[in-house]
């Protein structure tokens, strides 16, 4: 089973890729610094925060589900706690483009795009 942590799991994007892969068949663990976004785990979809320093240092995938403005200040501290030949997955190509997300040449990345839901029904 791999284990998967998610940072930001209790904002916005985050809190929507927690839901969908609340019941899939890993071990996730919700990493969330604000109050209000631990209580919207804690609604929404019942599970608890945990401590981003435990939780990345045993992750095998690490999804970065924070604000773009906040990879170049936040990656670093995350992606030096990952163990080698784990994965970070970020969710928009913006801020890797530009250079913002820190590198290690031990781990993989993997950059997506939000798919908005024009892509899935057609809007004028």
């Amino acid at each position: 089973m791999k284990k998967t942590t998610i940072i930001g799991a209790g904002g916005k994007m985050g809190v929507r890729i927690s839901r969908n892969l609340k019941n899939e068949p890993y071990d996730i663990s919700y990493v969330e610094i604000s109050e209000e976004g631990r209580e919207r785990l804690r609604k929404e979809l019942g599970v608890g925060a945990t401590s981003h320093t435990d939780s990345v240092t045993q992750a095998d995938i690490v999804i970065l589900a924070i604000p773009d403005v906040a990879i170049e200040s936040v990656s670093p501290g995350i992606v030096k706690l990952m163990k080698p030949h784990s994965l970070i997955i970020t969710l928009d190509p913006a801020a890797p483009y530009a250079g913002k997300l820190y590198h290690r040449p031990d781990i993989a990345y993997f950059v997506a795009h939000p798919s908005h839901p024009s892509i899935f029904n057609w809007e004028p």
